[in-house]
């Protein structure tokens, strides 16, 4: 699986962005994937992640009610969408597919990444 991310850019706080993570491959819709970001300075931390079907979904606590992961199957493709931004978001930000069906959390779960694309929000 390859793996290409985009949609990246510089926001103000409380802005919205949209990255979207394109997928090679076609058996899309069994692999479970996955967004991290890693800071500056920063492990790399799971932020959210979603199922092979789209049913199931996972969210790290500080991004709730913010940001929305979706699946396109039929396009293999996977969104995520920003909203309410804050400086703390800044980071780079990395799509990940997974083996595992389910919308698995953590990095070693992950067998495919893409490259990443960078996302900076203002105060």
């Amino acid at each position: 699986v390859q793996l290409q991310a985009s949609g990246g850019g510089l926001v103000q706080a409380g802005g919205s962005l949209r990255l979207s993570c394109a997928a090679s491959g076609r058996t899309f819709s069994s692999y479970g994937m996955g967004w991290f970001r890693q800071a500056p300075g920063k492990e790399r931390e799971s932020v959210v992640a979603i199922s092979g079907s789209g049913i199931s979904t996972y969210y790290t606590d500080s991004v709730k009610g913010r940001f929305t992961i979706s699946r396109d199957n039929a396009k293999n493709t996977v969104t995520l969408q920003m909203y309410s931004l804050k400086p703390e978001d800044t980071a780079v930000y990395y799509c990940a597919a997974s083996a595992d069906w389910g919308a698995r959390r953590y990095g070693y779960e992950y067998s495919y990444w893409g490259q990443g694309t960078q996302v900076t929000v203002s105060s």
